[in-house]
This record gives C-alpha cells, sequence and structure tokens, in this order.
C-alpha cells in the first residue's frame, strides 16, 4: 500500500508514527496490510508525520473511490440500464467543463433515440442480461436536458474522430438522421464539437473514449466494466490526453463539412 512505501520512505518505524499519531501500533500495521481502510483524518495525520503532505489529495481520492471505481457491466445491466444513465445524469449535473473524447461513437449526449436504441440492444445482447430498451433511451433522452439548461457558465468539448460518423454502429439509415441531428447541435453555443479527419497527424493514438467531468472525475469503458478515476495526478494525465487529441480535431464549417460528407456516403450505400 502506498501510505507504507511513504513510511518506509522517511524512515518511520510503525510503533514510532503510531506513538505520534496517539494511535494504538496495531492501528498501523492493519492499515498497512489492508485490513482497515484509513479515514481522511488518518491519511492527513500519517502523511503529516512522514512529510509527504503532497500525497494527500491523491491518497483521499482512492479512499473516497474504493467501492466505486470498477462497476461490472453485467452486474449493471443486470440492475437495469436506465439506472446507469440515472447515475450518470447526477454526475453530469454537478458538472460545469465536460470533455468527451470518442473514437467510434457518438457520445450519449447527442445521441438521437434511435441511435442510442440500436447500441442498448446491442450491449444488452452482449452482456446476456436481458433489460427495458425503451426506458433506459428514456433515460438517456432525459440526460439531454444538460446541453440547454443549467448555469450559463456550463461548457461542452466533445470530440470524435471522423470513423465514428460512418461505422456501422448502426443502420445507416439511423446513422443519416444521427448525423443531422449533429449538424443541429454544433451550433449550440455551449458546445464546442471537434471532429478528428482520419489522415490528420494524430500526435495521440485514439485509444478508447472517456468522460472528463470538470476536473473531479474521470469515466471509461473497457469490454466488462466501467472505471472511475478520481486521482488528481491521474485525471490530470486525461485532461492531457484530451488536449492532444482535441490539437488534432476541426470545428465549426470544417466539422460540418466533415459530417456533410459522411452523410452523402452514407445516402450512396
Amino acid at each position: 500500500m502506498r501510505l507504507r512505501e511513504l513510511r518506509q520512505d522517511s524512515r518511520v518505524a510503525q510503533r514510532r508514527l503510531a506513538e505520534l499519531a496517539g494511535w494504538h501500533e496495531s492501528k498501523v500495521s492493519k492499515i498497512e496490510h489492508g485490513k482497515q481502510t484509513p479515514s481522511e483524518d488518518d491519511i492527513r495525520t500519517w502523511c503529516r508525520l512522514v512529510g509527504a503532505d503532497e500525497h494527500v489529495p491523491d491518497l483521499i481520492a482512492t479512499v473516497r473511490n474504493i467501492s466505486s471505481a470498477y462497476r461490472e457491466w453485467r452486474r449493471e445491466w443486470h440492475a437495469g440500464a436506465h439506472r446507469r444513465q440515472q447515475t450518470i445524469a447526477a454526475q453530469e449535473a454537478e458538472t460545469t467543463l465536460f470533455r468527451v473524447f470518442e473514437p467510434f461513437l457518438i457520445p450519449g449526449l447527442l445521441q438521437t433515440r434511435e441511435y442510442a436504441a440500436q447500441r442498448f440492444r446491442d450491449n444488452i445482447a452482449f452482456h446476456g442480461t436481458g433489460g427495458d430498451v425503451d426506458t433506459a433511451v428514456q433515460a438517456r433522452m432525459d440526460r439531454q436536458d444538460v446541453l440547454r439548461r443549467g448555469d450559463r457558465d456550463r461548457r461542452f468539448h466533445m470530440v470524435m474522430c471522423e470513423i465514428a460518423l460512418t461505422i456501422g454502429m448502426a443502420d445507416d439509415h439511423v446513422l443519416v438522421a444521427q448525423l443531422e441531428r449533429l449538424l443541429t447541435l454544433s451550433t449550440l453555443p455551449r458546445l464546442s464539437l471537434g471532429i478528428i479527419p482520419t489522415r490528420a497527424r494524430h500526435r495521440r493514438a485514439p485509444h478508447h473514449g472517456f468522460w472528463v467531468f470538470d476536473e473531479r472525475l474521470v469515466l471509461l469503458e473497457t469490454a466488462s466494466a466501467e472505471l472511475a478515476i478520481t486521482q488528481p495526478r491521474e485525471i490530470a494525465v486525461y485532461i492531457k490526453e484530451f488536449d492532444w487529441l482535441a490539437s488534432s480535431a476541426v470545428y465549426g464549417a470544417a466539422a460540418r463539412d466533415l459530417i456533410h460528407a459522411a452523410i452523402r456516403t452514407l445516402r450512396a450505400s
């Protein structure tokens, strides 16, 4: 555990740390061996006594996130896809700046009802959980209110790869309607919509999608689970990753040109 490493680096013995903190000696051992979860005050005291105050924010974030950092999709889908949408909506309501990167998908806040329905049906089939698609879709549509309501300072910076405009994640007619909606949404004053052209110079490889909520939370998806990242130093890495990816994107009229081209491609296929 990181707390043990910090104590050892400072050459403070377990017994001495316990004495300085006014704890029973066994508390230090239990924390270091994962038998007791330290409180936030414990972390502050520990770091102060070993001269590692700079590690407090990351360690507190780790403790706060122990139970929610890993959400297995199979379990989430069994609970109902709409419930996950409601949980995300609560996070979004507290957010002022959204940074969203999706390499292959249209972000959920920009999806049409039909596009969202196809994505939910495919995910439910993949995880074999069953579920009410209509309820899940409605929950996602309800989330989209955040695009227009709330604090005037709320901003959305969303970036996707050009392939997301034409990849067969939905039927062609559904994609065309989705892209037409993107054209409309791209004019929203609070939305900055960027598209990375396929032949643009990519300073970073688009490994996976992720959402950054202000500077307090990052959500990303794997095949089996959703990961929630709250450690400030890791969040900083994802913000830098987003900035590098966004630097390869085009915006405004240039982005709309790519969307129009994609619509023409889909209609001709």
